[in-house]
Parts: C-alpha cells; sequence; structure tokens
C-alpha cells in the first residue's frame, strides 16, 4: 500500500515530528509514503517525492515544514479537487494523510466527499479545531508568547508604563487567554467577547491604583479592538485617559519556535494514530486528543463545529489580575 502525506495552511510547530511519525509508522507496516509538496496545491500539480526512513530523519527538532505548505484557493473548486484525485491515482497512493488546521481539514473533508480515504491530523497554533482539545502548535507558540510577555513587564515596570502585546488569533482567542493567565496580564481582549477601550482603560487605570508598576493587556488579533484599534483610541483620547500604552505586535514570530517537548510528543503520537486509522480502514476522521486520549472524530462534525472559549478561565484571569 502507498499512502501520501501533505502539510497545508499556516505553519506550526511540530508539523515536521508528525510527518516522520506518519513515514515511519507506514515503512513498519511495508508501506511506501510520497511527500506532497506546498499542501494541497502541490496535491493538483502532482509535487510527490518519495520519503524513506532517512528522509525524516534529523526533522523532528525543526519547525515549519519541510514539505511546506501554501494556500490553495483552486482546491476549494471541483476542477481543482478532480485534478488532484487524478494525480493521487495515477500515482498509485491509495490513502492521504493531512496535517493542518480548519481551512485544510475542510479540503481533507471535501476529498472524502469523493470517495477518496483521507485522515486529518489536527495542526493549528490558533486551537480553534473541533476534534481536539490541544492542537499541534499551540504550546510552542504560548511559550513564545510567554516569553515575549515576560520581557516586556521588565521594561514596563522600568518606566512604569502599560503595554499592548498582540498575539495571533483570528476568529480564536484561546492563545490570548491562556498567554494573559499563565503570564500575569492585567487584561484580556478576545474575539468572541467584545470589550470598549474604556472599560481596558479603567482595568489599567485600577492596576496603577493598586500600586502595580507595570500593566499588560494581551489582544487577540481577530478582535475588534485589536492592537493598532486599541493604541490609535488611546491616542485620540489620551486628554481624557490620561497615558498611552506601547504596542508589540509578536504576529508570525509565534509560528516560527522550535516545537517544544509537548509539542513534539502530541505530534509524534497523533501522526502515527493516522496511520493506524488508515491500517483499520478508517478515513474520513481527524486524529486529536480529546480528555488526553487519542480519539477520532468524523470530519464532517469537525469543519461544520466551533470551538468556545472556557469563561471559567477567562474568569480566573481577571480574578488573578487583581
Amino acid at each position: 500500500m502507498k499512502i501520501g502525506v501533505l502539510t497545508s495552511g499556516g505553519d506550526a510547530p511540530g508539523m515536521n515530528a508528525a510527518i516522520r511519525a506518519v513515514v515511519r509508522t507506514a515503512l513498519r507496516r511495508g508501506w511506501s509514503v510520497a511527500g506532497v509538496r506546498n499542501g494541497f496545491a502541490g496535491l493538483i500539480g502532482g509535487s510527490f517525492v518519495s520519503l524513506g526512513a532517512r528522509d525524516v530523519g534529523g526533522i523532528v527538532e525543526r519547525g515549519g515544514t519541510f514539505l511546506g505548505s501554501a494556500r490553495c484557493p483552486e482546491f476549494r473548486e471541483e476542477e481543482g479537487r478532480v485534478r488532484a484525485l487524478r494525480h493521487l491515482r495515477q500515482d498509485g497512493i491509495a490513502g492521504l494523510v493531512v496535517i493542518g488546521g480548519n481551512g485544510s481539514q475542510t479540503g481533507s473533508h471535501a476529498l472524502c466527499q469523493m470517495g477518496f480515504p483521507v485522515v486529518g491530523v489536527a495542526s493549528t497554533i490558533d486551537n480553534d479545531l473541533c476534534g481536539s482539545d490541544v492542537t499541534i502548535g499551540v504550546d510552542t507558540a504560548l511559550n513564545i508568547a510567554i516569553e515575549a510577555i515576560d520581557r516586556l513587564k521588565v521594561t514596563a515596570s522600568s518606566h512604569e508604563r502599560a503595554f499592548l502585546v498582540e498575539v495571533m488569533g483570528r476568529d480564536c482567542g484561546y492563545l490570548a487567554l491562556m498567554a494573559a493567565l499563565a503570564g500575569g496580564a492585567e487584561a484580556v481582549v478576545l474575539p468572541e467577547i467584545d470589550v470598549e477601550p474604556d472599560v481596558i482603560a479603567a482595568d489599567l487605570r485600577a492596576s496603577y491604583e493598586r500600586g502595580k508598576a507595570h500593566a499588560i493587556v494581551v489582544v487577540a488579533e481577530g478582535a475588534r479592538y485589536d492592537g493598532e484599534a486599541l493604541v490609535r483610541y488611546f491616542r485620540e483620547h489620551k486628554g481624557r485617559l490620561g497615558f498611552e500604552p506601547r504596542l508589540t505586535v509578536l504576529g508570525h514570530v509565534q509560528r516560527g519556535g522550535r516545537p517544544g517537548a509537548s509539542d513534539r510528543l502530541l505530534a509524534t503520537r497523533l501522526g502515527a494514530a493516522a496511520v493506524e486509522q488508515l491500517a483499520r480502514g478508517g478515513h474520513g476522521v481527524l486524529v486529536g486528543t480529546i480528555d488526553n486520549r487519542i480519539q477520532a472524530t468524523p470530519l464532517g462534525e469537525v469543519v461544520a463545529g466551533k470551538k468556545t472559549i472556557d469563561r471559567d478561565l477567562l474568569d480566573l484571569a481577571r480574578t488573578l489580575a487583581q
């Protein structure tokens, strides 16, 4: 049997570890593996490369994805998917492992509906994918954010300033909430819960009144008032609010780190589990961890679902900011 593996969408620390696990687990079964270059774009273009045990040696500690990744609007069209299926069948590939987030697994689901066996692996630093409590890349990205917050606190305390730290999270505030909680921030702004700038200003002013020498606000990039919008508001109303916070945008820095132990282990477990799913004849599912156990969730449920913020953790972050 021959299977394919690809990484799609935004890169995440740990993707390489997942590829390595897929390849070596498949080889142990006597299968062969084709790596697909540049995600679904490579699938449409038939850009395949044979992967052996040595081809994935030394990649477990590397960030990003050595197979490459790319957005592919063409795959959303049926014509693009038909071309992809043609290349898969011409190359003798009987099953596919797709490592990626929400958009990637939407593509996986579309292929499954056309009759091709696909197993998804949960991988996105946003942690917005249903079917896994935590996805590949989250832990490393979170630790990068916390390190930045710790460093900014030093400067903030030295100058008695307020800092806004914008982290990734277009539709999901998981990273922002966890970074605020673990980083000891005074406030957090999420896409899921609208907060007015005056409320943030009141929180910062209260922190100074309690004797704090610094103030940190963690902002998700997808919030209505993102980092730039908040800075603009504070600047325009400086006379009334009395201060102007500094902004640090972490952006893609969060994606580029070497994967930590947690992400390497998670990726390894999920990559191997994806191959075992195909070996059992299972497909049309996403493998992820739920309650610390590897479980398979139908892709239809994954792409239709929406993760929600844990309100208890948000309340805890507000309590601890006092």
